[in-house]
């Protein structure tokens, strides 16, 4: 098995406050973690980086199936 890749993508809280989403594989499945108890607010340059981690999550999962 192969070192856990992880990808942070920026986004806000619905109070305005500067959080982070995480995007990682985990037993061939695609897992989010959202700000605790928030919604994640994403600006289209956000919506696009979380894009390129989902993508890039899925290679990674599709890569650990084989």
């Amino acid at each position: 098995m192969g070192a856990q890749e992880e990808w942070q993508v920026s986004c806000r809280d619905i109070a305005s406050r500067r959080r982070d989403m995480t995007v990682f594989v985990s037993q061939g499945h695609i897992v989010i973690t959202v700000p605790p108890g928030e919604a994640a607010v994403l600006t289209p340059l956000e919506v696009g980086r979380l894009r390129a981690a989902l993508r890039d999550a899925v290679v990674s999962a599709s890569n650990t199936d084989t």
